[in-house]
Formats: structure tokens, C-alpha cells, sequence
């Protein structure tokens, strides 16, 4: 009894870690800090390429029921005030309808950019990990930023620009939008919320789509630095951002 009771409990644990969207390779990390309160962006600043710093007059970003809508209408982002190093990142995404600008009738595109150090613009120096249609997973370093991907090859994103290495097994792209991979789409239908995680060990880090391991790359530069969710021509939704510490 007391054997089958104890597998049953292993069992249950298992499916509640799942069930809760975690990636089983994900190392032992400590409780969440205080990230975002599901209320407003108290924990955050925003930035708009119109607008500048902390203003936000249109509404780009708007709060409802713990869920950060992003219109998309205009490029920017919101950013963590704080920086972070050695965390696991855990974030859900589904897209909206709208697109927008250079982005309208394009593959819906977004990202989480980390490791940013110095000012703010569009787009600061970052490691970022793509949110895009048909490519959900690439890695992009931008503004001089530097990754070791797993094929031992280091990219480094040019002053101004960003170079990027495309997620693992990626199939044919088409930037248009509705674009789904082929051969490996990891991401669910449109419309369905989508777990997005970050591990970020010393400059070692890891994304994964829907508890699937996308890429991987290592000796980042930046290794640590602040986090924005961007806005980026398409209209998207946050939920259940959270960031634990690395134990």
C-alpha cells in the first residue's frame, strides 16, 4: 500500500509540473521574484520609437485580468527596470488579429529581448529570443550582441543590426502571415496560448517552445542585463510572466 501510494504521489507531482507547462530540463531554481503583478507595469518601463520613455498614449500597451495586451500599432516595448542574471524565464504568448506598418499582411512578429545593457531604443544591444510565425525559437543578437550557437559558430550582430541563428530542425519560411512551419511547427494554432521558457546559466542559455527544446547557445554576450517584451507591428498577448533565480 504504502508503495503504490508513494508512486501514485510521484505521479501526481509529474503531472502538476506538466500540467503547469514546465519543461522537465529545467534545472532547480527558487521562487519567482517580483516581476509582473498582473495588474499593471509598475516593474516595468516602456518605450515607444514616437513617444520615447514612459509614455504611451495610444495605448500600445493596455492591462486586463492579469493579461498585457500589446497592439502592436507602434514599435517599442516594455522592459524590466531591473536587470537579472542566472534565472529562469516562463512566459505565455497567443497572437491577436492586427498587423501593423512594415509588418501588415507579414508573418505576426514579437520577442523577448534579454541581456540588455545601456540605452534604451529600438532595438538596444540584447540576445533576443524570436516570437515570430514559422520561426518561434531563432535566436537574434543585435547592436554587437554575441552568441556560441550548438554548432560551435559565434554570431555577432552588427552595430545597428541584428544577425540571428535559426531554431533547431526549422523548416522553409515564408513571411506571410498565418505561416506556420511544414516540417516543425512549434508553435499551437492560432489563437491557443503558447509557453514560452528561457533558461540563463552564466552566458549558457536555453528557449524552449511548448516545453520543446528550440535552441540553445552559449557565452552570450551580454550575459545578464534587463528584459522587454516587444511590440513589434503585430497585435499580441502576455500572460504568467514569471522569473525565478537559479539555484
Amino acid at each position: 500500500m504504502r508503495t503504490t501510494t508513494c508512486i501514485y504521489a510521484v505521479v501526481l507531482l509529474g503531472s502538476t509540473i506538466l500540467a503547469a507547462g514546465q519543461s522537465p530540463e529545467i534545472p532547480k531554481h527558487g521562487r519567482a521574484v517580483k516581476f509582473f503583478n498582473g495588474k499593471d507595469l509598475k516593474g516595468f518601463d516602456t518605450f515607444l520609437t514616437s513617444q520615447g520613455l514612459n509614455s504611451d498614449p495610444n495605448h500600445v500597451f493596455t492591462i486586463e485580468n492579469g493579461v498585457v495586451h500589446v497592439s502592436g500599432m507602434e514599435m517599442g516595448y516594455f522592459i524590466t527596470k531591473q536587470e537579472y542574471s542566472n534565472y529562469y524565464l516562463r512566459a505565455e504568448f497567443k497572437w491577436g488579429e492586427g498587423t501593423y506598418g512594415s509588418r501588415q499582411g507579414k508573418a505576426r512578429d514579437s520577442g523577448i529581448l534579454y541581456n540588455i545593457q545601456g540605452p534604451n531604443k529600438v532595438w538596444p544591444r540584447s540576445v533576443e529570443f524570436q516570437i515570430n510565425e514559422g520561426c518561434t525559437g531563432d535566436f537574434w543578437m543585435t547592436d554587437g550582441a554575441a552568441l556560441t550557437g550548438k554548432d560551435g559558430v559565434r554570431v555577432t550582430g552588427p552595430d545597428g543590426k541584428a544577425l540571428k541563428i535559426d531554431r533547431f530542425n526549422k523548416g522553409p519560411y515564408q513571411n506571410v502571415v498565418g505561416y506556420r512551419d511544414p516540417i516543425n511547427e512549434v508553435e499551437k494554432p492560432h489563437g491557443e496560448w503558447n509557453v514560452v521558457e528561457l533558461v540563463n546559466r552564466n552566458g549558457h542559455v536555453w528557449q524552449y517552445v511548448n516545453g520543446k527544446l528550440a535552441n540553445e547557445g552559449t557565452n552570450a554576450f551580454p550575459a545578464s542585463g534587463k528584459i522587454l517584451f516587444q511590440s513589434e507591428g503585430s497585435e499580441l498577448y502576455f500572460r504568467n510572466m514569471k522569473l525565478y533565480p537559479l539555484k
